[in-house]
């Protein structure tokens, strides 16, 4: 089986090869990433073939995929912050390049992973939100992985790709990038208050998220890959887990053994509240998959961080 992982140099991605290259079923890897966000450096100790390369370029996408037996489409320009700089990239990366993965696979028939995110729900007070609730996406990113998303489904429907689409939850864990403006909050946390700096939360710190460990993720993912599961509809890949950003905090200066400081900032324009995903329909495709408790996945991601 030969997989092509996009976006397969960034955080989730890297894990994600790591993860395939150990099922029997996977003879082959190849990461596709323009490397923008992306780093040669973790995929540097795997058996894993790096292109440097963009969705965006068709020929490319045509030449890779060619013997493709799944598409792992994980590529995009993310952060919420980033979209209300440059919405248009944001699309063109999200949605545009979305449909030309789609278009590559089914000229050979692939199979296509793709990721959309837990924004695309907005900010709504159901909770915990079912992949059956109306989407209002508050951000330009949101609106681009919805499209991205739609375009899968469609592809399904319409041409009979076989497609899953997974929403992804605050993913988090080890090769997550930190020190830059558009940090997730545990790499931000973990990267300032290792540094001695106080951690910066926008708003009361009393949003809440339902954090989902990389590693939980890969191994969904790849189970994904290895059985070849389609659905005609998105599904949220976490487990109904719900922790505030003050509850990070407090995990965290128990995991360091000292208090760390903080600083509170306007919330950000686009942000949602709070996020709690359904797991039904997850754990209907994937019985076997199990959450990580937020303290043990965030003590492995310290580790990690102290180690580089």
């Amino acid at each position: 089986m030969r997989v092509v992982v996009t976006g397969g140099a960034g955080f989730i991605g890297a894990n994600l090869c790591r993860e395939l290259l150990e099922r029997p079923e996977v003879s082959e890897v190849i990461a596709l990433d323009d490397l923008s966000t992306g780093l040669a450096d973790n995929l540097a100790d795997l058996e894993v073939e790096l292109v440097e390369g963009t969705i965006l370029d068709r020929p490319l996408l045509a030449k890779l995929l060619t013997g493709t037996t799944t598409v792992v489409h994980l590529a995009a320009r993310p952060s919420v912050p980033r979209s209300l700089v440059d919405p248009v990239a944001s699309h063109e990366a999200n949605a545009t390049g979305t449909l030309y993965v789609l278009e590559a696979a089914r000229e050979v028939a692939a199979h296509v992973v793709v990721a959309s995110s837990s924004s695309v729900y907005g900010d709504t007070d159901v909770l915990p939100k079912s992949e059956d609730l109306p989407t209002r996406p508050m951000s330009p990113y949101a609106v681009s992985k919805l499209a991205a998303e739609a375009y899968a489904l469609a592809h399904h429907r319409s041409f009979g790709l076989d497609t899953l689409v997974f929403r992804f939850f605050n993913v988090y864990g080890p090769l997550q990038a930190a020190g830059h403006a558009y940090a997730a909050v545990v790499p931000a946390f973990l990267d300032a208050a290792l540094r001695g700096e106080p951690v910066t939360i926008y708003g009361d710190g009393l949003q809440t998220r339902d954090f989902t460990y990389v590693g939980t993720v890969s191994r969904v993912l790849a189970d994904a890959v290895t059985r070849r599961v389609v659905s005609d509809a998105p599904l949220n890949l976490a487990f109904g887990t719900r922790s505030s950003l003050l509850d990070l905090l407090a995990l965290l200066e128990e995991l360091l053994g000292h208090p760390v400081a903080r600083t509170h900032l306007e919330q950000r324009r686009g942000d949602v509240r709070d996020s709690q995903a359904s797991s039904e329909r997850l754990r209907a495709l994937f019985p076997d998959a199990a959450p990580m408790p937020l303290s043990t996945g965030l003590a492995d991601t310290l580790a990690w961080f102290r180690s580089t």
